[in-house]
């Protein structure tokens, strides 16, 4: 995480919340260096698609954000996330590189 949060402010990144933007950038290295298929075949697709990495990789990290953003407002019932919902995959299967510029 350190040499994530050190990359983006030596790039002279403003992020509202350097911390969880480096966490996030770390879990998504760490699915990818655990060979989680769904988040390989959406780096590859996102890199075909015309994103470098960094941006494919923020991309991921967007819908990680989003999926972390529902289960924290969740009523405390979190027994019904398992380690990574179906939802994230789904979602993962439908980003586009098209998608990711709309927003960003």
């Amino acid at each position: 995480m350190a040499l994530v949060h050190d990359y983006h402010e030596l790039a002279g990144d403003d992020l509202p919340n350097a911390r969880l933007h480096a966490a996030i950038h770390t879990i998504v290295e760490n699915q990818l260096a655990m060979g989680i298929p769904e988040v390989r075949e959406t780096l590859d697709r996102l890199l075909a698609e015309g994103l470098d990495r960094h941006d494919a990789l923020h991309a991921i990290g967007m819908v990680l954000a989003e999926l972390i953003f529902y289960v924290t407002q969740q009523d405390g019932d979190r027994k019904n996330v398992g380690p990574m919902p179906d939802s994230y995959y789904r979602e993962l299967k439908e980003l586009t590189a098209e998608k990711w510029r709309e927003n960003f």
